[in-house]
């Protein structure tokens, strides 16, 4: 195992020089340790974190272990992919024919999971107060930051039950792949902020002289937000507020339970990105935010490259002999001259990848690359998630053309 995913390490320390090319990222005995208990997928939306959960998911089962992977995708990709018609907040079993291990699929019903969470943590009739207000009802389902706090809250609670041997997380889409790690902490800031404060005020207040006090600050807090909210909505967020005041505290100490548990041995992310400079500039970003978290990272995905079939030609021979051979008679030459052509195209777009692949490694030295092709076509049964945990987890150098899977293109001489 590299020192990326040694469980020695929390994570690697950088070398003493920076190192020329990206090191191997062992994916396979990162699945396959008994001390990997969370395996999270990160990083923009669209570059295929989904898949390649569902992918380390199937291989880990594969390799005997009892593991739940957890998508926050609405897509419904993952279910397809699995042979399932759909996917709720409970884990399903999926067959897989002849694997030694066990594989469970569920996907985050963020609302379901907010009121489960009140059900749980509150009396019955506060727990109905709660459910039915309509802010409540706004806040469970569409409010910003809602679905990266409900992740961790899920995460938490599937870590807590001790069910499986791994759990496997596929982040929510967002705009920014910050969001879940900073879920937690918004969500804290929101419980501590002004008008959190305000508004719970006369629930917090003692005795009829506090009672006063809180009820004057709400005059004129309320007041000024009235005419920008709406004095129904007012109320509406007042009582949402007052009736969840008790909970505050669970809120607080359940996203900072959940977030240390990230940074635990035994938890890995794997950044994901493709081959392309936003993705990359966010897989950037990223790595950088999981070091000052001090956060252990497994290393980086590069997803959907395009490796051509054979790295002894180059673009420029490749077009060169292209013209020559369109000079002779016949289709066997326009067939051989557009096979010359489609070759130097995958070879000027495996150059292209591989510049920034290797402008990422030029910032990030000590995080190791695994380079997985693309797919003929999108991903949708068992089979297909098969070839891409195969590309995942197999050797480094076991590959058609020889190129190490740390890499689109050969090593340069010299």
């Amino acid at each position: 195992m590299t020192a990326a995913a040694s469980g020695d390490a929390h994570r690697p320390a950088r070398a003493a020089g920076t190192p020329r090319y990206a090191p191997p990222v062992d994916l396979a005995e990162l699945i396959a340790d008994p001390d990997t208990r969370i395996v999270v997928c990160c990083g923009s939306g669209g570059v295929g974190k989904t898949t390649t959960s569902a992918a380390l998911a199937l291989a880990a089962a594969e390799a005997g272990r009892r593991v739940v992977v957890l998508t926050i995708d609405p897509a419904r990709r993952l279910a397809q992919s699995l042979g399932l018609g759909e996917l709720d907040n409970e884990p399903r079993r999926v067959d897989v024919p002849g694997v030694d291990g066990e594989l469970h699929a569920m996907m985050l019903d963020m609302k379901r999971t907010f009121d489960d969470i009140v059900v749980a943590h509150s009396t019955p009739e506060r727990a109905e107060v709660i459910l039915a207000n309509p802010f409540y009802q706004t806040l469970s389902s569409s409010f910003a930051g809602t679905q990266e706090y409900m992740a961790m809250e899920k995460l938490g609670q599937l870590r807590a039950a001790d069910t499986w041997d791994l759990i496997v997380v596929d982040t929510p889409p967002s705009r920014s792949a910050l969001d879940f790690l900073d879920a937690p902490n918004r969500m804290s800031r929101f419980l501590d902020g002004t008008m959190i404060r305000l508004l719970t005020a006369p629930a917090r207040a003692g005795g009829r002289a506090g009672f006063k006090f809180a009820s004057a600050g709400l005059l004129f807090f309320s007041r000024i937000i009235s005419k920008v909210l709406g004095g129904q909505l007012l109320r509406d967020i007042s009582a949402f507020v007052s009736a969840l005041d008790t909970m505050f505290g669970g809120f607080r100490e359940r996203a900072t339970a959940t977030y240390e548990l990230l940074r635990r041995p035994g938890t890995w992310f794997v950044v994901v990105a493709t081959p392309e400079p936003d993705a990359l500039r966010e897989a950037s970003y990223f790595v950088d935010r999981l070091s000052a978290e001090g956060m252990p990272l497994a290393g980086l995905v590069l997803n959907r490259t395009h490796p051509p079939a054979s790295t002894r030609l180059s673009a420029t021979r490749a077009e060169v002999a292209a013209e020559s051979v369109d000079d002779g008679d016949g289709a066997p030459a326009a067939l051989v001259a557009g096979a010359l052509r489609v070759h130097a195209e995958r070879m000027t777009l495996a150059m292209r990848e591989q510049r920034l692949a290797d402008r990422f490694t030029s910032a990030h030295p000590e995080v190791g690359i695994r380079a997985v092709p693309a797919a003929a076509g999108d991903v949708h049964d068992l089979e297909g998630l098969r070839v891409m945990a195969e590309a995942l987890t197999g050797p480094d150098d076991d590959t058609p053309t020889g190129v190490p899977r740390t890499r689109v293109l050969p090593a340069r001489r010299g």
